[in-house]
């Protein structure tokens, strides 16, 4: 059970820098482009928004995938 407990307190510390950095980041005067990515869909109409991230979703996979690769190692 001790080990279940790290991983938890590992992977919750890794969702709270995550988030502190999207809030940084989205603070930043630098646009990054993060969020609007070729293939991410946005349908605009009148009084109705929807936003896919596609793209973005995949790129955010594929980096957290590649991080707990790394960790398990």
């Amino acid at each position: 059970m001790p080990e279940i407990g790290r991983t938890l307190i590992v992977l919750g510390i890794l969702l709270v820098v995550a988030g502190g950095l999207v809030l940084l980041l989205g603070r930043s005067s630098v646009p990054l482009g993060f969020g609007r990515l070729p293939g991410d869909f946005l349908i605009k109409r009148d009084g109705f928004t929807f936003y896919l991230p596609v793209t973005s979703s995949i790129v955010v996979s594929v980096v957290l995938s590649a991080i707990l690769w790394l960790l398990r190692r």
